[in-house]
């Protein structure tokens, strides 16, 4: 039970099933894939029949049991990014109210940095809103997506410019920039200490695919006249990002 809604048990016995055969590869019988997750043979025999003739598994050439076309029309219509959006938000929330401060949650899209997410103490106040889309290079969230975009992808978005300095301390000269990504990949988070907005300060981490893909950026953001110091803030934003990946994919590539 769930907020007063039942369950259906059998459903849930069926999505187990459907996960060791895909997880298996075709390496074992149904038999020995019961066995591994303690259900009765008979059972998965029926279940994996059912899968098949629905067609979310196939019968390969060896009598082996593999994803069948039906999953993966369902996979093609996954948006991967909106997946880490509905994993992010309670997350955020929650690391919003612990820090007081304002959190968020962007993609790159179109060259440009779409926010998603934006909760937290202040969040009103802040210029950004969902939906919004602004410029990459000057903000924490923007500068963690550039860093990680491929090589010539991010020479293509160099050669995009001039970007207009929005304040005294906004990164304008395209080396310049680029030094400061490899920073960002180095170090692992982003900063922008009033580059977006005069006396807003921003942390941001990236939140990485388990094929090392950084599909979104999460950012703690304060004024500089009333930040927490950024060693308390970043291990706590960076544990977040972890717990969003461990949501999203299953697994985290952000170092322990």
């Amino acid at each position: 039970m769930r907020k007063g809604v039942p369950t259906i048990a059998s459903f849930g016995r069926v999505l187990a099933m459907l996960e060791a055969v895909i997880a298996d590869g075709g390496q074992s019988s149904i038999a020995a894939i019961a066995r591994s997750i303690a259900m009765p043979v008979a059972t998965a025999y029926r279940q994996v029949a059912t899968l098949v003739a629905e067609g979310y598994l196939v019968v390969g050439p060896r009598g082996q049991h593999l994803a069948g076309p039906r999953l993966f029309g369902l996979l093609h219509r996954l948006d991967e990014k909106q997946i880490i959006v509905g994993c992010a938000a309670p997350l955020l929330h929650h690391l919003a109210a612990d820090l007081g401060t304002v959190v968020q949650l962007g993609t790159f899209d179109s060259d440009m940095v779409t926010y998603r997410i934006k909760t937290g103490e202040g969040a009103s106040a802040l210029f950004t809103r969902v939906g919004m889309q602004l410029e990459a290079y000057c903000s924490g969230i923007g500068k963690v997506l550039l860093a990680h975009l491929p090589e010539a992808q991010l020479r293509a978005y160099l050669d995009t410019g001039p970007f207009p300095a929005l304040t005294a301390r906004t990164i304008t000269d395209p080396e310049a920039l680029v030094a400061e990504l490899r920073l960002v990949l180095q170090q692992g988070f982003a900063v922008d200490d009033g580059e977006i907005a005069e006396g807003l300060y921003c942390l941001a981490a990236p939140v990485t695919a388990p094929d090392g893909r950084v599909l979104a950026a999460i950012s703690v953001s304060q004024m500089a006249d009333g930040m927490r110091p950024a060693e308390q803030v970043l291990p706590v934003l960076q544990q977040t990002a972890r717990k969003i990946e461990m949501a999203a994919f299953g697994t985290s590539n952000l170092p322990k």
